[in-house]
């Protein structure tokens, strides 16, 4: 998730459907780098930041963070090192806070006000439209060469096949809470201050995409 362009905060006439850009094809924003090392950072201190990043090959991005778009090899890498690293619950809360702060920097930085404004005056079910139809705009920033697709509505669905975050990986639950914790925040924020997102569905234990609900 990188960016969102006000006049592209417009109501869908039909339920969301995107892929990623050709142009972008395994690549993701650098938040999905950056907000995990400042959740790593608040959660745990720098010294368990510096041993995940170590494990994922990326120590020097702690003292250089990326500045552009990076490679989603990048990306499986450091979420894998989470669970390597850390035990289940506490990698989980890490990727949780991670997906909390990257959607506050969109908020902050991405998402124009005026656009913010007009989705909060909006009923849920309109909002929760609008802003499905942005975040599918610019799935191609997030899900490398993974496939989004969404389904607007109450509950609004989303879908991630061949995901990133947990490729190459397999276990007994779900494990892909940066997505969900960075739909949450938006929809919480945006769209029905009670919205809860929550992983239905994931590749690592067998699922033939990574499926997630937004509800409210």
């Amino acid at each position: 998730m990188h960016g969102t362009r006000a006049q592209q905060v417009q109501l869908p006439r039909a339920a969301a459907v995107s892929g990623h850009g050709d142009h972008a094809a395994g690549r993701i924003g650098p938040n999905a780098i950056i907000q995990t090392a400042e959740a790593l950072r608040l959660l745990l201190g720098e010294d368990t930041t510096r041993r995940v990043f170590a494990v994922a090959r990326l120590d020097g991005y702690l003292s250089v963070p990326p500045a552009g778009m990076v490679d989603e090899a990048e990306v499986i890498r450091l979420h894998g090192a989470l669970r390597t690293v850390l035990d289940d619950e506490t990698a989980r809360a890490v990727a949780t806070r991670a997906g909390q702060l990257t959607a506050a920097y969109l908020l902050a930085h991405r998402i124009p006000s005026a656009a913010q404004r007009v989705l909060r005056l909006l009923p849920a079910r309109l909002a929760g439209r609008a802003l499905t139809r942005a975040i599918s705009a610019h799935a191609w920033t997030f899900a490398g060469t993974g496939t989004f697709t969404a389904r607007p509505g109450r509950p609004t669905l989303y879908e991630i096949s061949h995901c990133p975050l947990c490729r190459e990986h397999h276990g007994d639950h779900a494990v892909c809470d940066f997505y969900a914790a960075t739909f949450e925040t938006l929809f919480a924020t945006l769209v029905h201050p009670n919205a809860h997102a929550r992983e239905i569905g994931c590749e690592a234990t067998g699922a033939h995409a990574c499926r997630f609900e937004v509800d409210w």
